[in-house]
């Protein structure tokens, strides 16, 4: 396993160890556990929606705006 170093405000320390002790865990667990989340969720955010890959298509489509509004276009339906 990689060490790695970093700083941090005297504030979130004494927050991090708290949450340790509450968890019965060491604190580089929970940072472990907080790193592998903040990546997941980049790694989610990166891949793009159905909608962001469609939306430039939004109001190209022409035709009625309510085909239910004209009895034309509803000729064979319901029987």
């Amino acid at each position: 396993m990689t060490t790695i170093t970093c700083k941090i405000p005297e504030r979130l320390n004494a927050q991090l160890e708290a949450a340790a002790r509450a968890k019965r865990v060491s604190k580089s667990a929970i940072v472990r556990r907080a790193l592998e989340e903040q990546v997941r969720r980049a790694g989610r955010a990166a891949v793009p929606s159905a909608y962001d890959l469609v939306k430039h298509l939004a109001g190209s489509v022409h035709g009625p705006r309510d085909l239910s509004t004209n009895p034309r276009h509803m000729e064979g339906f319901g029987g």
